[in-house]
């Protein structure tokens, strides 16, 4: 009796506050026919997922009193008890949900005090009563639905917007009483063009360049430059890697060499000749079914193939050729659809519309492969798996140039092919390979987009049709929010791989719209939609956060200022490489090993086959840029895990971004970076220049701006201690500048070489450094 009591006067309370508060703000809970309309998806769905779902949401095993509240046809019914209705369109006192949720009764309200959940707010109730009394209509899933281009709004300052993408960032902003930052100083403007577009600082050359120019056109000159170069398709891919678990090894305990990287050089090449996105889906999905397939568009399909393999003895053959369909299912769904489909592997989705037959419905593309389940163990093992597409160097020389392998041999690349009759597909019970239902046969989400009805064929040729029409509501949503989670950060869909019903709602939902929109009516071009984006005033903003708009908006959702956000790993290698002049600016060819800590491949391999044990490569190898790496699965290359890089085991479409003292560890004591900051300083230390010019010059290779006086003055001073220090100690120099094997330069002195090597390093330590900001 005292517990309901106690509960009893916390809801009156509890009431009593959200009462006088709506009064307050002139009747939020009164009649409000006259505001803007509700959105089920955008403001009621969010409130019924977080306070009513985990009773009376669409999980069968936890549902109580028979009710549903997430579909229409549950919410109007009537009640089990047969005592009302939970929702009566147009009729909020005759609402059962909104009688309880404004009740202080605890035998009476919900959500009930025993769940712990928390009465709804004002906003809460007063968005749920307006929303009963404009019909409380149930929308389709805002990402189920064909995008429409809204028109551009007007905004406080038409003048701010360079182009249609700030007029609804600024339009989101006036909303939420925020205003833009100023656009970034050059400098900083230019190194984050620079690794956004190219994955690589800006050359001293083009700072300077970019410095002098103070035209109005000087900004979009750059763009085009850098967007031009090579490096743009080498920048481009890595993210696509991460969706496609490109790796260089087969994974499991026997993790053998494989050859799939004339796959990654096509990618490159792909994205450096603009090839249309909905044609670069095409190719990866079925290039092999295209009329008169050519090699090129048969390598694409390598996409697929990219998974995990075992070689080990004693498996079984059947189970692991589901288990790579599986994955291959689980790739396209979220990598291309951003849809958690493989939640019904087993059974049916718990949130989303999927059932487990729609789910081995579209697995069904995938399981009339001609791939195998097992082709032998490690001591038979070849560098590539059934079906394999073999490459001559003639082919290479003449029409797949793109390729870059200086070998005379052959090249042998896993690649999908069909069997000339149907697979039976069945829906497994449970999801174990061994426990098979009805057959079915293949079909896209019925929920996503029709299928049947529009006569595609049914095969992955089919598949890649219905992915890439401009009525498939999310293929173009999910690839224009990927692109823009590489500028800012984070998409505007922030769960990238989720776009169903439990991931987060867009920030901007028309200018999500009207971009994906966009992108289709230009014939899918991927460079347009990047220009569009390192265009607008949203990209150019300083990244300079006053304490009033980082309290107002702590994550910048609402893009009121740049982002600041730390390099990719691949990047930071790539930054201290080229800054250095020390980089391999070699565009493609096969994956190389650099320096890498005794003994770590070793302490995790069965001990047999060409990868138990490392061979670190020599010269100019050791030097290419970072997507070059050796990816062991089971042995992903330290220092890149430890910035977070993807260990490519599964399609990944975000990375996370942690901050580690590991991280700053790494900058220090990293042999390339060391070798980098000695071979940087032996270039420094043979020029002429005072020892305040060649520091300055070096900060402006490395953090790409011109250090401020006390900067330089704090360097200078450390340089000044550390070369007093090296006078002293000449056996200390020459043992620090001991690092690396690229050649020294025998004309630089050793002294001051040592010295300038620390302070170089310390820059290379510098968290400005590995930023964009």
């Amino acid at each position: 009796m005292f517990k309901r009591i106690v509960f009893g006067m916390v809801g009156l309370l509890a009431l009593v506050v959200i009462v006088f508060s709506c009064f307050q703000k002139n009747g939020a809970l009164q009649s409000s026919g006259s505001l803007q309309e509700v959105s089920y998806n955008f403001h009621v769905r969010p409130i019924l997922s977080d306070k009513c779902y985990a009773c009376h949401g669409p999980d069968a095993q936890k549902r109580e009193a028979g009710l549903r509240l997430d579909v229409a046809e549950g919410a109007y019914a009537k009640l089990k008890d047969g005592k009302g209705y939970a929702i009566v369109p147009g009729k909020p006192d005759e609402s059962e949900v909104f009688k309880r949720i404004t009740s202080v009764d605890p035998d009476y309200q919900m959500p009930t005090p025993e769940s712990h959940l928390g009465l709804l707010n004002e906003r809460e109730i007063g968005l749920l009563k307006r929303w009963i009394e404009q019909g409380a209509k149930y929308e389709n899933h805002w990402a189920f639905s064909v995008p429409k281009a809204s028109k551009v709004p007007e905004t406080s300052d038409p003048d701010w917007s360079k182009n249609e993408i700030d007029h609804f960032v600024r339009a989101k902003m006036d909303e939420q009483g925020l205003s833009p930052s100023e656009e970034a100083e050059k400098s900083y403007l230019l190194k984050r063009l620079s690794f956004d577009l190219n994955g690589l600082p800006p050359s001293l050359e083009l700072q300077q360049q970019f410095e002098q120019d103070q035209s109005e056109e000087s900004y979009e000159r750059v763009v085009d430059a850098l967007l031009a170069e090579k490096a743009y398709g080498e920048k481009m891919s890595v993210h696509w890697l991460d969706v496609a678990r490109y790796a260089d090894s087969y994974g499991y305990q026997d993790d053998e060499y494989r050859t799939q990287w004339p796959w990654r050089d096509w990618v490159i090449k792909a994205y450096n000749e603009n090839m249309p996105y909905d044609r670069f889906i095409t190719w990866q999905l079925a290039g092999d079914l295209l009329p008169d397939a050519t090699k090129e568009q048969v390598l694409a399909t390598a996409f697929l193939r990219n998974h995990k393999y075992t070689e080990e003895g004693g498996v079984i053959p059947e189970e692991y050729r589901i288990e790579y369909n599986l994955d291959k299912t689980r790739t396209y769904s979220s990598g291309l659809l951003g849809l958690t489909v493989e939640c019904a592997q087993c059974h049916d989705h718990k949130y989303d519309p999927v059932s487990q037959e729609d789910y081995y419905r579209l697995f069904a593309f995938f399981n009339n492969s001609k791939e195998k389940g097992f082709e032998g163990d490690v001591s038979q093992s070849v560098p590539a798996k059934s079906p394999i597409l073999a490459i001559s160097k003639s082919e290479i020389n003449e029409m797949m140039r793109f390729i870059n392998h200086a070998d005379t041999s052959k090249l042998l690349v896993s690649v999908m092919g069909e069997n000339d009759s149907i697979r039976p597909t069945h829906i497994l019970n449970r999801g174990v390979y061994d426990a098979p239902g009805r057959v079915v046969t293949a079909r896209a989400l019925k929920v996503v987009m029709d299928f049947d009805t529009l006569k595609y064929p049914k095969n992955r040729l089919g598949l890649a049709q219905w992915t890439v029409s401009k009525q498939n509501p999310l293929t173009a949503r999910v690839f224009v929010n990927q692109l823009w989670q590489e500028f800012f950060g984070r998409g505007i869909v922030k769960s990238t791989g989720d776009f169903g019903m439990q991931g987060d709602l867009p920030s901007h939902p028309e200018l999500l719209d009207w971009l994906a929109v966009d992108f289709m009516n230009h014939g899918w071009d991927v460079k347009r939609l990047v220009k569009q984006i390192v265009m607008s005033a949203t990209y150019r903003q300083s990244s300079k956060a006053d304490p009033k708009k980082r309290d107002r908006d702590p994550d910048n959702v609402y893009l009121a200022r740049g982002i600041r956000v730390r390099l990719p790993a691949e990047f930071i290698r790539d930054a201290v490489l080229a800054s250095s002049g020390l980089l391999n600016r070699k565009i493609g060819g096969y994956s190389v090993k650099p320096y890498q800590p005794e003994g770590l491949w070793e302490s995790a391999t069965s001990g047999r086959g060409l990868l138990a044990t490392y061979v670190q490569d020599k010269g100019e190898l050791l030097y290419r840029r970072g997507m070059y790496t050796f990816i062991k699965l089971t042995v992903p290359p330290p220092s890149m895990i430890i910035f977070d890089a993807s260990n490519r085991d599964k399609c990944e479409v975000a990375r996370l971004n942690t901050n580690t003292p590991l991280q700053a560890l790494v900058m220090l004591n990293d042999p390339t970076v060391l070798e980098a900051s000695r071979v940087l300083a032996e270039k420094m230390a043979v020029s002429k220049s005072p020892a305040k010019e060649k520091i300055r010059e070096s900060f402006r290779r490395i953090v790409c701006r011109e250090p401020t006086d006390k900067e330089l003055s704090l360097l200078l001073d450390y340089y000044q201690e550390e070369q007093a220090y090296f006078t002293k100690n000449k056996a200390g120099a020459q043992k620090v500048l001991n690092v690396g094997e690229y050649p020294h330069d025998t004309k630089a002195p050793y002294q001051e070489s040592a010295a300038l090597m620390r302070v170089i390093n310390m820059m290379y330590n510098m968290e400005e450094t590995i930023t964009k900001s």
